[in-house]
């Protein structure tokens, strides 16, 4: 048995209104709540309630046969809990079926992984909870921000109880194997990767209205045939997407919507392909090969590496000094502080400080609210240095303050070394039996 893997990431950030200067200090409140909710309204209209109505229609139309993954971030989920309560509602009926699974992801959509562990493992802990209290699964298989992932990455996120994890078919790292396989982490070969095909999930997600592509247009039985064509022993296509595809990326005049709906009953008819999710594939399969990824890729951009978010000095500077609070932080109680050091996380703000305006620029563009990855730059600094103050007031930089943060840190490295030595001894046990 052959299988596809549709995966859908929902994302919405927390958008900051024009933050100048002159309200450092005067005024803690950053977000543009017009701007939000507006967005939030118009993609729940075009994409999130129309694109769940068709899926519980295919769920309900061919029950287990059809399958399907979901990861709604945690800073889209208070959206809809603030602006949209029946996107949640939709979403709940789909879970209802059972023919549908949701992962785990950081739970601002962060970029914490690049940085503290710590941190990633908060996160992730924070995210999971609240995808089990609103769809009733406790997420098996994890999906970090932008399917960033490395072996260190894959290392950790198997501590945490994951059994596999998705990313993406980066050529680099593949080389002449094909995506079209299971996996395995190069450090820990018990947790299991599945590879996004980027070719034919950009076909659906960037080309299908592109009049002046070659195979437009996209029929459900040119997809099928597509599946066909691969190469008889390969076991899985994974079809990594953004669920804004449907109605927003794609309009519903493209005919998105009406592709999505006849799509299985092509698959069903011409190939030998049936869809399941993430958990169940590493449960039916086995891997054929380690992935080797000692630094960082993800599906961005041509490059699959992190230079959208991470690649210029802008980037750089708000990163890390974004990062440097993270020792108060964990002194702090305050639920609004809290909720303000999540939102500051969200990899979209360094995304729009990107200068990528070359092979990748329309996309770069499509997304940023600035002009200017300058002007967002500002923007940012702006917020994160009134945020600063807010923090310094809590926890000033006084010699005991200095020393805890010190001895957290220590603390930190202890446990780690006693980590490892726990699972070496682990080891040597089972060697010696």
């Amino acid at each position: 048995m052959k299988y596809i893997c549709f995966y859908f990431q929902v994302h919405q950030p927390f958008r900051f209104r024009n933050y100048s200067f002159f309200d450092i200090g005067n005024d803690h409140y950053y977000y543009d709540d017009y701007l939000n909710e507006s967005i939030l309204q118009k993609v729940a209209q075009k994409c999130y309630l129309p694109a769940n109505e068709v899926m519980l229609k295919l769920c309900n139309t061919y029950g287990n046969k059809f399958r399907i993954t979901y990861s709604i971030s945690g800073s889209a989920i208070n959206q809809f809990e603030l602006y949209a309560p029946e996107v949640i509602e939709s979403f709940q009926k789909l879970a209802e079926t059972g023919c549908v699974e949701f992962l785990s992801e950081t739970y601002p959509h962060s970029l914490a992984s690049q940085r503290d562990f710590d941190i990633f493992k908060n996160q992730i802990e924070k995210h999971s909870l609240k995808i089990e209290e609103l769809f009733g699964q406790k997420p098996k298989v994890f999906r970090n921000t932008e399917l960033i992932y490395s072996d260190k990455i894959g290392a950790e996120v198997y501590k945490m109880g994951f059994r596999g994890m998705l990313t993406e078919g980066a050529k680099h790292i593949l080389g002449w194997k094909s995506p079209n396989y299971l996996y395995y982490n190069a450090i820990q070969p018990k947790l299991k990767l599945l590879l996004k095909n980027y070719k034919l999930s950009d076909d659906i997600a960037f080309r299908f209205s592109n009049k002046t592509w070659d195979q437009y247009p996209l029929t459900p039985e040119k997809f099928s045939t597509w599946l066909n064509a691969l190469d008889s022993k390969e076991e899985i296509v994974n079809l990594f997407i953004d669920y804004e595809t449907f109605g927003e990326h794609q309009w519903a005049e493209t005919g998105i919507f009406n592709f999505m709906e006849h799509l299985p009953e092509a698959i069903f008819k011409n190939t030998t392909y049936a869809f399941e999710t993430p958990s169940n594939i590493i449960k039916k399969l086995q891997p054929v090969a380690v992935a080797n990824v000692p630094y960082p890729i993800s599906w961005a951009d041509e490059e699959r590496d992190l230079t959208a978010w991470l690649g210029n000095d802008l980037q750089t500077e708000a990163f890390e000094k974004l990062y440097q609070l993270a020792p108060k932080i964990e002194q702090i109680t305050n639920p609004e502080l809290l909720q303000d050091w999540e939102y500051l996380q969200t990899s979209d703000h360094f995304y729009y400080m990107s200068t990528k305006w070359f092979s990748d620029g329309e996309v770069h563009a499509y997304f940023n609210p600035y002009k200017t990855p300058y002007d967002a730059f500002i923007n940012y600094m702006n917020i994160l240095s009134d945020f600063s103050i807010r923090v310094n007031t809590i926890v000033p930089d006084i010699s005991e303050n200095i020393e805890l943060n010190k001895l957290n840190h220590l603390l930190r490295e202890k446990n780690e070394e006693i980590l490892k030595l726990k699972e070496n001894i682990k080891k040597l046990k089972k060697k010696s039996a």
